[in-house]
């Protein structure tokens, strides 16, 4: 059997939400046996995908596409794919709300950061690895 999977295009300002929605879904247990994920690693997943999303549809062209895989250790595997080529950049984050955090984040708190040129046809994606716990 398939491990369960979201595949969702997403774009303009309700991008973030509409992916933290999808992910608390997908996140409970199932039908098929999945289990829930602890209400830290729930809160961890939300924060990585919420930053990812934001970012690609602020610093990018044509939005992003979320996709979400559980994975046989318990985990859960987010890739957020965008059409820039561009990496990431660390940057100081900003003492006065003026963000920078979001990049420190992502690679604290995944077990698994890696950027994925998509070749030719350009964009990148962006694959994160988070524990259930």
């Amino acid at each position: 059997m398939p491990l369960p999977l979201v595949h969702l295009e997403l774009n303009g300002p309700g991008a973030a939400a509409a992916a933290r929605s999808a992910a608390r879904g997908f996140l409970r247990p199932s039908h098929a046996g999945a289990r829930a994920f602890t209400p830290v690693a729930c809160d961890t997943a939300l924060l990585v995908i919420s930053e990812l999303v934001t970012n690609a549809v602020r610093h990018t062209s044509g939005g992003c596409v979320l996709e979400l895989h559980r994975t046989p250790d318990g985990g859960l595997d987010v890739d957020v794919s965008d059409t820039s080529s561009a990496d990431p950049r660390l940057k100081n984050p900003g003492q006065r709300g003026e963000g920078g955090w979001g990049w420190h984040l992502v690679n604290r708190l995944g077990t698994e950061v890696d950027v994925r040129h998509l070749g030719e046809q350009g964009g990148k994606t962006i694959h994160v690895h988070l524990g259930r716990t």
